[in-house]
């Protein structure tokens, strides 16, 4: 029949019925349409995987890329390593100077506390006026042990004394003074403690000092008679030898450190006594010169520096000049640091006060400090 192609179970597209089966007729064993569906679906998945992006490939650095790295990686880390030692050793010399500087600051001030109150005697005003005073020529006043020479204790009259370029050979040399530095100065202080003692410690050496009446040295704990407790007071008597010596507690074999010491005045149950005591170790010199005024007593200038001399000079004889008095005290210090330091060489040259000295060229830093102590209480030249 001309109306349809039912009877035979197929289905005809598009063009007029010739009893041949038509080149696009598709057989579908389901529902109509599903299998050009999944064709469709096919074709299309595969043109997006021929048309999308390619995929990546992952990679390491390259041989070259590597060694750039490593080339700027050790250059950093080499600049941080001389950056972080450059500061090491700049630390090391701030800390070595510091405490150089710290140590001559405490030396100097220990020695101007004692140089600025040289030469007072309590309620007294000059050593004139204190009895049983004596000098090494007189006779012995007072016993006093492993004293530094006959009166050195009691010469109250010099109250800044010492010696120029050496330590003079005197009766209280021991260990330390034996090694005394040949080209260093000696400077002996002497005075009354500043506070009166109510109660004198037995064998120690004091001044008894009144207003207006002769004042007395007297061993401890007996007051001379004839003071009035309400007019008089008792003030220790105070007298302090410095010198450097080569040598100090903390020297070893290989390495001898040299010291600021004192011979001090002390005393106890068996009497007053001369000791040998450490200041300060690495210490290597002390220079002294001392500030005279020659002008005559009540001229305008009087108490001003007129010139600094050394220990010897003609000015400081009172034979000669009776009216020098000593008003100040100029000090060098030179101080040593205990230990050598690696990679150090001092070739500094040394000049101050009368000193001239070239580089040590040794491996110990140093340091040269100065100062000028006047004195409160005027008073002759020794």
């Amino acid at each position: 029949m001309r109306g349809g192609s039912a009877a035979t179970g197929r289905e005809s597209f598009g063009g007029p019925a010739t009893g041949m089966e038509p080149a696009s007729t598709v057989t579908a064993s389901g529902p109509p349409g599903r299998r050009g569906e999944a064709c469709g679906a096919t074709a299309a998945s595969r043109m997006k995987t021929a048309s999308g992006p390619p995929r990546t490939r992952s990679a390491g650095l390259t041989l070259i890329e590597l060694t750039v790295a490593l080339a700027i990686g050790a250059f950093l880390l080499l600049g941080a390593t001389t950056v972080f030692v450059q500061s090491r050793a700049t630390f090391r010399v701030t800390e070595s100077m510091s405490r150089l500087q710290e140590n001559a600051v405490f030396a100097l001030d220990r020695l101007q506390a004692d140089i600025r109150m040289a030469g007072y005697w309590g309620l007294n005003a000059n050593s004139t006026s204190v009895a049983g005073r004596a000098g090494p020529g007189d006779p012995t006043a007072f016993t006093v042990r492993s004293d530094c020479a006959n009166n050195w204790s009691v010469n109250l009259d010099f109250a800044i004394d010492g010696s120029n370029n050496g330590f003079p050979a005197v009766a209280c040399s021991g260990r330390y003074s034996r090694a005394a530095q040949p080209f260093a100065d000696m400077l002996v202080v002497r005075r009354v403690a500043v506070d009166p003692d109510p109660r004198p410690d037995r064998g120690v050496l004091y001044v008894q000092s009144a207003h207006f009446e002769e004042g007395s040295l007297f061993v401890g704990p007996n007051v001379p008679a004839g003071y009035s407790a309400a007019a008089s007071q008792a003030h220790r008597l105070i007298v302090n030898g410095y010198y450097v010596s080569r040598d100090s507690t903390i020297s070893e074999a290989d390495n001898p450190v040299p010291s600021l010491r004192v011979k001090t005045l002390t005393g106890g149950s068996r009497g007053p006594r001369v000791v040998d005591q450490e200041v300060l170790p690495g210490v290597e010199d002390l220079q002294i010169r001392l500030g005279v005024d020659t002008d005559s007593p009540g001229s305008p200038n009087r108490g001003l520096v007129d010139r600094y001399v050394d220990f010897g000079s003609p000015l400081l004889d009172p034979a000669l000049y009776p009216d020098t008095a000593i008003v100040a005290v100029r000090l060098w210090l030179r101080v040593r640091a205990e230990r050598p330091e690696a990679g150090f060489v001092d070739l500094a040259d040394y000049e101050y006060a009368d000193r001239n000295e070239s580089a040590p060229g040794d491996r110990f830093r140093r340091v040269v400090v100065s100062r000028t102590i006047y004195l409160r209480n005027l008073g002759p030249a020794s």
